[in-house]
């Protein structure tokens, strides 16, 4: 890599600090080439994205942003996994540490907030942005479906008396 490459690596991590929810690192324990290739799949199905960054590059471009914490994870094989939405790529990332032993979790950061390990699997088993949308929609929805519930039951109530007398007579 020459001075601008560098230069322009440094600027686009830099800009991924700043706009990120969440940075997860990971070690790389030797994947394959086509274990990765999966990875880096289910990243994008997620809404995430996992890429193999110089650590004194990192190191760089993390000064002045809020996930500056995460410099001491930065050491050895290491890679990032990043997404707007606080969850995906720490979900995404614990999914396949499950099932892949040659990628180890080593922590991570949601804002000025330092996670470690413990701290990224526990993020990760919380329902993503778009499950807590449709939680919220049905929590706002549900009082709506109640009171008409209430207001026909009245209604229901009369048709099935109403509907018993006559059963009652024509017998």
């Amino acid at each position: 890599m020459d001075r601008s490459q560098k230069t322009d690596a440094v600027a686009q991590l830099n800009n991924v600090f700043n706009e990120a929810g969440v940075v997860v690192v990971t070690r790389n324990l030797g994947l394959t080439v086509a274990e990765s290739t999966d990875l880096r799949a289910k990243m994008r199905e997620a809404g995430a994205t996992y890429q193999v960054a110089k650590n004194r590059l990192a190191k760089i471009a993390l000064k002045d942003t809020d996930y500056a914490g995460i410099e001491e994870y930065l050491s050895g094989p290491t890679a990032l996994a990043y997404s707007e939405d606080p969850v995906a790529a720490a979900k995404a990332v614990v999914e396949f540490a499950k099932t892949n032993d040659r990628i180890e979790v080593v922590g991570g950061s949601m804002g000025s907030q330092v996670l470690d390990e413990a701290g990224v699997r526990a993020l990760a088993s919380m329902p993503s942005l778009d499950e807590l949308r449709g939680k919220l929609v049905g929590l706002v929805n549900a009082p709506a479906t109640k009171i008409a519930q209430v207001v026909n039951a009245p209604a229901n109530k009369l048709a099935r008396v109403f509907g018993a007398y006559a059963a009652k007579d024509a017998a």
